[in-house]
């Protein structure tokens, strides 16, 4: 099976072409788990299949670490776009791309024949609990789940929650450099309130248009960016007026621009795509 591996801001996957190499189905979550695999595999936060589509120019079906699907990855996106471009499957430089159902469209940036940038329509936000979904605190039943009180292992933290096509709790905090992530994020991720599980963003605000994020990832574990997540973080920054209309997010692995056009009500990133190597791995 041939693959390449990529990464937006060191959020990396593994990326096989659909087009040319026929997994079944059924052999993909257990396939994504070894291939992700940091010491005996190839190493990623998961992996994306290209396929062709009827509905947009390409499909992204897209795995988690743990063999489980995810509906949508903001790095993963810019990544499609850049191997879909730099191995020719397409020489336009505005396309689409379906990701469960959903269909994103994404502008093109090109240095040296090769895409650089790659700004994505991520859509309208989805601001209510059920959607997301989240489940509203007892005797706080509320429509939007916006700096609402959520008591993990005894601790309260505040949460403001938005889907991006996938589920994101944000969490204001005013250090997020010697936050012991690894012992948090997994309680967050498997708390009752989120029925489908959560990626969960711990944000520090420098100032009115620049934040800084860690994130830890269902399914994965901590990331060094997570693009669907930093667009969750500056709605939710807006919502709870601690930004302008358009952030800097400073992540582990680089920067993401993210801009929500309030009248359109659109969210907008722009970040970085890089090919890493690319090889075969014996199935």
């Amino acid at each position: 099976m041939k693959f390449t591996k990529m990464h937006g801001c060191g959020n990396d996957y593994i990326y096989i072409n659909g087009f040319t190499e026929k997994i079944p189905q059924e052999d993909k979550p257990e396939l994504v788990q070894k291939i992700s695999d940091r010491h005996f595999g190839i190493g990623g936060d998961g992996a994306i299949f290209i396929n062709p589509s009827a509905e947009a120019d390409f499909e992204m079906e897209m795995y988690n670490a743990d063999g489980s699907r995810a509906e949508m990855c903001g790095n993963g996106i810019r990544c499609v776009a850049k191997y879909v471009y730099d191995y020719g499957l397409t020489d336009k430089t505005d396309i689409s791309v379906i990701s469960c159902g959903k269909i994103k469209y994404l502008q093109l940036f090109v240095k040296d024949g090769k895409v650089d940038t790659v700004r994505v329509n991520m859509g309208t936000p989805i601001l209510y609990a059920e959607d997301i979904p989240v489940i509203s605190a007892p005797g706080r039943e509320k429509e939007h789940i916006i700096d609402e009180p959520i008591f993990v292992k005894g601790k309260e933290y505040k949460i403001t929650c938005v889907s991006m096509g996938n589920p994101h709790a944000v969490v204001f905090m005013d250090d997020v450099t010697n936050l012991l992530i690894e012992k948090v994020g997994p309680d967050f991720e498997n708390h009752e309130r989120f029925p489908n599980r959560i990626n969960t963003e711990f944000v520090k605000v420098l100032n009115r248009k620049t934040v800084q994020m860690r994130v830890w990832e269902r399914g994965t574990g901590e990331t060094l960016a997570c693009g669907t997540g930093c667009c969750a973080t500056v709605v939710a920054c807006i919502l709870n007026g601690l930004t302008d209309n358009t952030v800097t997010v400073k992540l582990l692995g680089g920067e993401i621009e993210i801009t929500w056009d309030r009248e359109a009500d659109l969210v907008y990133m722009t970040g970085p795509a890089a090919t890493v190597f690319s090889g075969e791995y014996t199935i």
